[in-house]
């Protein structure tokens, strides 16, 4: 596991470890990964974000041959990196630096020491959201027309590799995310468009499952309910919705609508 921030690792290493797979090693990242991450897995070796030789090392160690990326390595890092000379190798070939081209020559430079990168929802098919309405709330027409509306944009910065994530309130969009993540993209746009704001989350129409998958968690409840949004409209079947039952519960208790698509 090449494991990231938040509860992500962790579930991924205890769902992984009840379908019965016997060692679990993961590759960490200092003032990235939750030290916690240590009880829930086998071995664990620490490093810093860009050390790439070093995590192809560590993996060949371990005689690793199957690796899944799970959680987020915050933005900020793109332009934060002191990358080992395999990384300065990998980046300077990269004509755009986005997280799709960088983790897909990530992707490569596993394949090359026999390393096959499986799908960020494998183990997890069990979080993925089902299609219709899961909490909250049924939508008011205005509702469900700011869904659609930021359906068709979120669906457009996803081809164009700008971000994933649209608010909009009543036929408005108030912020698109960036390079700063879907949290800072829905405070921004809580902000600015006062309450009752729709957030529509979905994959890019040809996102790579092997990482950087959509993911609803318990912290992006809080801070819609902190924003005072309305509704959470995400892709079902692609949508990771992490500790489930803990997310339905706070949404239900902020009369925050999540609904799957």
């Amino acid at each position: 596991m090449v494991a990231g921030n938040g509860v992500y690792p962790r579930l991924l290493a205890d769902s992984a470890r009840k379908a019965g797979v016997k060692k679990i090693v993961a590759a960490a990242f200092t003032e990235e990964t939750d030290p916690t991450l240590e009880q829930h897995v086998d071995v664990i070796e620490w490093m810093r974000v860009g050390q790439l030789n070093r995590l192809l090392k560590f993996l060949r160690a371990q005689n690793v041959h199957h690796a899944m990326m799970a959680g987020q390595i915050a933005p900020k890092n793109l332009f934060d990196l002191r990358p080992d000379w395999k990384a300065l190798m990998l980046l300077g070939k990269l004509k755009q630096r986005n997280a799709e081209s960088i983790f897909a020559a990530i992707a490569n430079e596993l394949a090359a020491i026999d390393v096959m990168l499986l799908p960020a929802t494998t183990f997890l098919e069990d979080s993925l959201a089902s299609s219709g309405l899961l909490a909250g709330p049924k939508l008011s027409q205005q509702e469900q027309d700011d869904v659609e509306l930021g359906w068709k944009i979120a669906k457009e910065i996803g081809r164009l590799d700008i971000g994933q994530t649209i608010i909009v309130r009543n036929g408005t969009v108030v912020a698109v995310e960036a390079l700063e993540g879907t949290n800072e993209a829905m405070r921004r746009g809580g902000e600015l468009a006062g309450s009752s704001a729709v957030m529509v989350k979905v994959a890019k129409p040809n996102q790579d499952m092997r990482f950087d998958v959509p993911v609803i968690g318990v912290e992006t409840i809080r801070i819609a309910a902190e924003t005072r949004l309305r509704v959470i409209a995400v892709e079902a079947g692609k949508t990771l919705l992490l500790e489930r039952n803990a997310i339905l519960d706070l949404a239900n208790r902020s009369k925050i609508s999540i609904v799957a698509r």
